[in-house]
């Protein structure tokens, strides 16, 4: 159901005045409608001996470009809805999401879990992929869960449908091969 656990994410407070500063950072599940909850799987998300305040929240993901929220919310103990899926929630910096399917969603392709998306030169996340499935034959495919499973399907594809190579390449800008996408968290 719409409700069950596929993935995790990181979740951090960070300073309202000082967005690059991480105050609180702790894991918590993502459900299929994309919702994030606490490690129980149905409860709130909390960050227990935080104070009230204000923070900006940041999510990350294995693969995905990180996002940090455009303001600040007041967090204390009765849970605070923030949705990053709505095109008017606010996020720092320039294009940090994607519009998919009336939702704003993370951008995909991160192989390399660092700060952006790269398809062609140097540190590039496509050749993360075909590392993975061993170099030398794009056809191979690798089962599991893998930062080079850019499409979140359980397998690593170089090649062929639903392969993850793909995605990075859409999601450039302008779908330039020689572009990158720069993660948006400062």
């Amino acid at each position: 159901g719409d409700d069950a656990i596929v993935d995790w994410v990181l979740l951090e407070l960070r300073s309202d005045v000082t967005p690059a500063t991480i105050l609180a950072r702790r894991a918590a599940l993502v459900q299929r409608d994309g919702d994030i909850v606490d490690t129980d799987g149905v409860s709130a998300v909390r960050f227990l001996g935080m104070p009230v305040a204000n923070y900006r929240v940041a999510v990350r993901h294995r693969n995905h470009l990180g996002i940090l929220t455009g303001t600040s919310y007041t967090l204390s103990g009765t849970p605070s809805l923030i949705d990053l899926s709505l095109s008017s929630t606010p996020t720092y910096g320039t294009d940090a999401r994607k519009a998919v399917g009336g939702r704003m969603v993370m951008w995909m392709g991160n192989a390399r879990v660092d700060d952006r998306l790269k398809y062609t030169g140097a540190a590039n996340d496509r050749d993360a992929i075909l590392l993975k499935i061993g170099g030398s034959v794009p056809t191979a495919v690798v089962n599991g869960y893998f930062p080079e499973d850019c499409n979140l399907n359980g397998q690593v594809k170089y090649t062929g449908g639903a392969n993850d190579r793909d995605p990075i390449l859409v999601n450039m800008p302008g779908g330039a091969v020689t572009g990158q996408r720069l993660q948006q968290l400062p």
